[in-house]
């Protein structure tokens, strides 16, 4: 494919460079002269591992070439790639004025590269919040343009993965291909650029393309900083924290897996909330500040107060539980997120009726009876023997199980109200209802 790439820092650079490797026709794009020269010199304008004889041998082989020109540019190529920075501005907010500027350079150049009969499409690999490209970058494309973006001009996100220091190795074997496509034919074009390299692709919305960058970098740091505050607390108690971590990343069961990282109801039981309080004051005693981790239970708790809100925006009084234990399947109710949740509500006035098939006052033993007792002494008035019973009384169902019997109950369209703690195995068909809220999607 004929490509340009737009900014040639180390995002651009390795981009153009690889792609030029594969045998795609490639023309870097800069407005720094200094950038344009080196790499038409056959050198890279960035520090990286093996970019240096990359460019090299791609320029001389004529797959690469730069230019300052955004015209000459466009007219030489089918499909561009934006890969400009994306900084902080001052407060925090994302700085667009690259993005915005470019976008406005490639629809002007596109204008008459219109005249030529065949459609470009514009793939936007800069790092961008959700709704910067549809709501930001595509209206000035259209106005440039004349046309509709995926009709007339074809428009995609294609973030990047690339580790400064191993980018181009990551280039060729990445964790994955995200492609956000606003028409088939967008993505049927930024897949053709990376045929032939591993790893799975998925092509999915626009906005998603974005969000899945900022999951992968928030998660990266909140594990570094995670491994640095355990680190810290572990040296204070005199424990090996290189050990500790060693045997913590050979669990690919549970550590290192998709467990836990669904977004869902707040967690709670008899384990995750005490265990993180013992670590969090052992660290406080010992004078080591962790805010993440200490952070953790806070967050857990705005979390369980977001049903409580969804709730309140439904301006309705009659409300249904379903679900009240720790864990569905068990009857375990210490610490359960959903017993907290059925005391906010009741004590916000609500009339609440709650179904767990698992609870029942006449098997409840020990523990759990002292805990309804002395946590929600009302409890009992409060069960339902069945799920009929809920949904005959609520105007707003919470529901936080998927117990096959409550699952196959619960109605369609806006009434009661559904809002959704756990994703139903049919939320997606559900978000086209009325009545449907999810919880965190």
């Amino acid at each position: 494919m004929r490509v340009s790439v737009f900014g040639l820092g180390y995002v651009g650079c390795v981009s153009a460079a690889c792609l030029a490797s594969m045998g795609h026709d490639v023309v870097g794009v800069d407005v720094n002269q200094v950038k344009v020269d080196l790499v038409n010199d056959g050198k890279a304008p960035v520090v990286e591992e093996r970019i240096g004889e990359l460019i090299a041998d791609v320029v001389r082989s004529g797959a690469l070439r730069a230019t300052g020109d955004v015209r000459e540019a466009i007219m030489d190529s089918e499909i561009s790639l934006v890969c400009v920075g994306t900084p902080s501005e001052p407060n925090g907010s994302l700085c667009t004025t690259y993005l915005e500027r470019v976008t406005e350079e490639i629809g002007a150049a596109l204008t008459e590269g219109a005249k030529r009969g065949s459609r470009h499409t514009v793939v936007f690999r800069s790092t961008m919040l959700p709704g910067t490209c549809l709501n930001l970058l595509v209206p000035v494309l259209e106005k440039y343009v004349g046309g509709t973006a995926g009709v007339d001009v074809g428009v995609a996100v294609n973030p990047e993965f690339l580790r400064e220091g191993t980018s181009v190795r990551d280039f060729f074997d990445p964790p994955k291909t995200v492609i956000g496509e606003l028409d088939r034919a967008s993505g049927d074009a930024v897949a053709a650029l990376y045929e032939g390299l591993p790893g799975e692709v998925f092509r999915v919305p626009v906005p998603t393309a974005e969000a899945i960058k900022y999951a992968d970098n928030a998660f990266h740091g909140l594990k570094i900083g995670f491994a640095n505050e355990l680190g810290a607390v572990c040296q204070a108690l005199g424990v090996d924290s290189h050990q500790v971590m060693d045997v913590f990343l050979a669990d690919r069961k549970l550590n290192i897996s998709p467990a836990y990282l669904r977004p869902g109801f707040a967690f709670g039981g008899s384990c995750l909330p005490k265990d993180l309080r013992s670590l969090v004051h052992a660290a406080q005693r010992a004078d080591v500040s962790v805010p993440i981790l200490s952070h953790v239970l806070p967050s857990n708790s705005d979390h369980l107060q977001r049903a409580v809100e969804l709730v309140e925006r439904t301006g309705k009084r009659r409300a249904g539980l379903f679900g009240l234990s720790f864990k569905p399947g068990t009857d375990d109710l210490r610490e359960s997120p959903l017993v907290e949740l059925a005391e906010r509500l009741f004590g916000k006035g609500y009339d609440l009726k709650i179904y767990d098939a698992n609870v029942s006052l006449s098997r409840l033993l020990g523990a759990n009876r002292e805990y309804i007792e002395n946590r929600l002494p009302h409890l009992a008035q409060l069960l339902a023997d069945s799920v009929e019973e809920v949904l005959d009384h609520a105007e707003v169902c919470l529901v936080g199980t998927k117990d096959p019997a409550v699952l196959s109950a619960l109605p369609h369209g806006d009434a009661p109200v559904i809002i959704d703690l756990v994703h139903l195995p049919d939320a997606d068909a559900r978000r086209a209802e009325q009545g449907y809220v999810g919880l965190a999607w």
